[in-house]
């Protein structure tokens, strides 16, 4: 079993920049993919970033260049650095692990980009 709590949300203008964090308790063994998603309003939950256990990423063409996830070493953090803000990356983000083959998820942050 694995708990996150994301943190770090909140109101930005546009153009803005945030970090979310998503810190991970309980055993990590058996993690090999971490990520983070978001549903924005009306819309399905999506994916946002990936990072697997070779510390290779992948990104929704909407963020690429503009959002880095990154861990720390013991990998019981994880970031989403959100730099170069826009109305539509307004969403609840959601932290993600896939352990042994089933996924945990937190409770989500929310994210308003607005001027």
């Amino acid at each position: 079993q694995v708990q996150l709590v994301e943190s770090g949300g909140g109101l930005v203008q546009p153009g803005g920049s945030l970090r979310l964090s998503c810190v991970v308790s309980g055993s990590i063994l058996g993690i090999n993919v971490m990520g983070w998603y978001r549903q924005r309003p009306g819309k399905q939950r999506e994916p946002v970033t990936i990072i697997n256990s070779r510390d290779e990423t992948t990104y929704a063409d909407s963020v690429k260049g503009r959002f880095t996830i990154s861990r720390d070493g013991a990998k019981k953090t994880m970031y989403l650095q959100m730099n170069s803000l826009k109305p539509e990356d307004t969403a609840v983000y959601y932290c993600n692990v896939l352990k042994f083959g089933r996924d945990y998820w937190g409770k989500g942050t929310s994210v308003t980009v607005s001027s």
